[in-house]
């Protein structure tokens, strides 16, 4: 046996170095330098730009061979590269990328001494000719850097803009003070905020100019001027905001709001003077009517607020109306309890004729076959005092008169009338005089025939539409005119 060990040894110092069956005997020895000399050129190229773009592998399994380096057709090396190549070695276009210019490398700079110096529009213009410069080069690590600094120089110039929209600031110099300030805001894209300041400033304004307002005199004369105050700042508001926020569209909504808010706070002040302080209803009609001709300039920039005072200022006049109803109703009461049916001696012509003239301002155009001779009005004081105080108060009423209070005043108008037509029937039941029973039938004729009709084509005129009820009211007169010895009421 010993003979054929000896065979083997010999067979394998025979065989050719670097062979397959060699390299599995060896197991995972490290190769010597000569058998690495012994490569070919092609595999130690390769060999050497493998240790070059990967860190060193570990040894491998006995019997593996080693995979070559990827290629492209042609011998060309593959593109695909390590992360660290990526990271480490700058990009070609990155290097394109100059910021070694003058003007960028005093960009910051420049920036400092223009908010300092409150060159706003400076600023802005160093900002977008950056903008401009960096809009089509790739983000690269100076350029991110050089980002850094430039946006804290564009907050620091955001908070000064923002203070200069601050109401202690530019309160005094009207809606265009805050051009300045919102139009760099703008520029900057923060139109948003723009919006919001330059509203929440004149907010301010006009709270302060309400303020400011002296209470004296009339009432009317200082609701001239709190419409005059409110609705000229408002105008102006609107103009300024159209000429800052032409391009913003979605800036408009927010307008809207702050105009309904500012009337709310407008319709504040002027419900505290007019109705709060129980004025007259005259003097209470009077300030509406001057607060909705003021409202009407706002259609001129095409903003309708109408609807807006009227929502406000239903509930007000809607009290407004019932109080000053109850207070006819109470009138005509007491003068009810006091009647005697007797004709007016006015004793004067002077008087008579004042008393036609308010009749016929009253629309009662035929007044003057109910007047007999000297100065004798064929009517009682009541029915008279009556159709004065009535239609003053639905002329009264058609100054504060839109949708919402229709059913309210026709209502009142209702009542009012019922109180007069009710006495004037049961008195003509009850009486059982002759002369004064005709007396008083000539009354209820006024009455129905007259007065009724010229309310309701009044208010017919007054609200656009005609009122059943009010008609209804005039029909029932008829059973009287029919039957007029009849003990039935006609109400």
């Amino acid at each position: 046996m010993p003979g054929k060990g000896h065979n083997d040894s010999d067979q394998l110092m025979s065989r050719p170095r670097g062979s397959a069956s060699d390299a599995g005997h060896r197991g995972a020895r490290e190769e010597k330098p000569w058998q690495q000399q012994g490569a070919s050129g092609a595999q130690r190229g390769a060999a050497e730009g493998q240790a070059t773009a990967a860190p060193r592998q570990p040894p491998r399994p006995h019997g593996c061979r080693p995979f070559p380096a990827p290629r492209h057709r042609g011998g060309q090396p593959s593109k695909h590269k390590h992360r660290e190549d990526e990271e480490d070695e700058p990009s070609a276009e990155e290097e394109v990328v100059d910021l070694s210019l003058e003007w960028i490398q005093e960009l910051p700079e420049d920036l400092d001494v223009c908010i300092a110096q409150r060159d706003f529009e400076g600023a802005v213009d160093l900002l977008d000719k950056l903008n401009e410069y960096l809009a089509d080069k790739p983000v690269s690590q100076p350029v991110k850097e050089l980002r850094a600094k430039v946006d804290e120089r564009v907050r620091q110039l955001t908070d000064v803009l923002v203070f200069e929209l601050s109401p202690d600031r530019s309160l005094r110099g009207g809606p265009r003070a805050t051009r300045r300030a919102v139009s760099q805001l703008i520029r900057l894209g923060q139109s948003t905020k723009a919006c919001e300041l330059f509203l929440k400033n004149r907010a301010a304004a006009v709270q302060t100019a309400i303020r400011q307002l002296r209470i004296e005199g009339a009432t009317l004369l200082y609701i001239h001027k709190l419409c005059h105050v409110f609705f000229t700042s408002l105008l102006e508001t609107a103009r300024e905001f159209e000429t800052d926020f032409a391009g913003n569209n979605g800036c408009y909504s927010a307008f809207v709001v702050w105009a309904r808010s500012s009337m709310r706070m407008f319709v504040d002040a002027f419900s505290k003077q007019v109705f709060d302080s129980k004025e007259s209803l005259s003097t209470a009609a009077e300030c509406v009517k001057v607060a909705k001709e003021h409202c009407k300039q706002l259609s001129e920039i095409g903003l309708d607020l109408t609807f807006i005072i009227h929502a406000l200022l239903v509930k007000d006049i809607k009290g407004a109306l019932q109080s000053y109803k109850d207070i006819i109703i109470e009138a005509t009461k007491h003068r009810n309890s006091e009647e005697m049916w007797r004709k007016m001696n006015l004793m004067t012509p002077e008087a008579l004729g004042k008393l036609r003239e308010e009749m016929r301002s009253c629309g009662v155009g035929n007044f003057d076959q109910y007047t007999g001779d000297d100065c004798w009005v064929n009517l009682s004081y009541t029915v008279v005092a009556f159709t004065k105080q009535t239609m003053a108060f639905l002329e009264e009423a058609l100054k504060l008169y839109f949708p919402e209070l229709h059913m309210v005043l026709l209502e009142s108008l209702v009542e009012i009338i019922l109180v007069a037509v009710q006495h004037v029937d049961y008195s003509l039941r009850c009486e059982q005089d002759p002369e004064k029973k005709a007396f008083i039938r000539q009354n209820a004729s006024f009455l129905y025939e007259t007065v009724l009709p010229v309310v309701e084509k009044r208010f017919e005129e007054g609200v656009g539409k005609p009122a059943k009820q009010l008609q209804d009211l005039r029909n029932a007169s008829r059973l009287m005119r029919v039957n007029p010895e009849s003990t039935t009421s006609v109400v």
